[in-house]
């Protein structure tokens, strides 16, 4: 009996029900536990992987009775026009995962690629709008591949109720934004230029990677910004002098990431969303203790100005 071969996508499904890496990691152990209590009465009657997914989701539904929603501030309301108010603080966001603890161990570039795309920033937040069986449908079908008859047996339903359930989750997702593709160097290149440009306190440089249509969110404040122009606004007060930033590369939710700190003091981690054109999104979470946890990976490094 070994579970550990599946600890990474079961940490990946858990972190898609919930919205943040520490809650997943408590259900997995959770899983885990339910597994050997229970594995005498595992008949076989489906595979390890599906009875673990089973147990797993599960333990996401009732974990998720307990609490509300996790959405980013863009799911809450419209963006700000004013990028010189205060912000409004917020309690309770999802959390960035950092892609080592969900892609596989393999060097296959196309399981890697498949995992990062089943964890993107706009994914998790979008799943976190939807109720949580809904949320469970369709990630189990449209993330996961699992035939309907299984998702059915998982969550003790028939085949047209999790059909039904899938189309309305389809129908809410529809209009999820999407960046375009880039290559890998090419989002290492974004990235590069993204911290040098913070780290040198250089706005004009920020602008010229910025989309037109940019978006900035920064949990824990509720206030996100729409637009070039507003982005490029609100930038200029966050930016400071040459040497108040310092910024490791980092990768979360399969995008470019940077763990950030101001003035020699750890801020949150950053993740960007981009494609054709540039970034598109910047996400800020703006919680110190995102900034040692994502730095501290082996492979990252940090990028220092000029």
């Amino acid at each position: 009996m070994d579970f550990e071969p599946y600890r990474r996508e079961l940490l990946a499904h858990c972190y898609r029900m919930l919205g943040t890496p520490d809650e997943a990691e408590d259900v997995v152990q959770e899983t885990y536990l339910r597994a050997f209590r229970a594995y005498d009465r595992f008949e076989g009657r489906a595979s390890l992987r599906t009875w673990l997914y089973r147990i797993a989701t599960n333990a996401c539904l009732t974990a998720l009775e307990h609490r509300g929603r996790l959405p980013l501030p863009s799911g809450l309301g419209p963006p700000s026009a004013d990028p010189d108010a205060p912000p409004v603080l917020g309690e309770d966001w999802p959390r960035p995962v950092p892609d080592e603890l969900i892609t596989p161990e393999s060097a296959d570039p196309a399981a890697i690629a498949i995992a990062r795309d089943g964890v993107r920033l706009a994914l998790i937040a979008g799943l976190q709008l939807l109720p949580p069986r809904q949320r469970a449908v369709l990630i189990l079908r449209e993330v996961l591949a699992f035939p309907a008859p299984e998702v059915a047996q998982m969550l003790g339903t028939s085949v047209a109720a999790v059909k039904s359930t899938l189309q309305r989750a389809r129908a809410t997702l529809r209009d999820a934004p999407e960046a375009g593709e880039l290559t890998e160097p090419e989002q290492r290149e974004l990235l590069a230029r993204y911290m040098a440009a913070f780290m040198d306190s250089d706005l004009a440089a920020l602008e010229q990677i910025l989309r037109e249509d940019a978006v900035i969110e920064s949990p824990p404040s509720r206030t996100w910004f729409a637009g070039k122009r507003t982005c490029v606004a609100f930038l200029r007060h966050v930016m400071g002098e040459p040497g108040d930033w310092r910024m490791t590369p980092a990768r979360a939710n399969g995008q470019p990431a940077a763990a950030v700190w101001h003035r020699g003091e750890p801020f949150g981690v950053a993740v960007l969303t981009v494609g054709e054109g540039g970034i598109a999104r910047i996400t800020v979470f703006g919680f110190p203790d995102l900034a040692e946890r994502f730095a501290g990976f082996p492979a990252n490094r940090t990028v220092t100005p000029g």
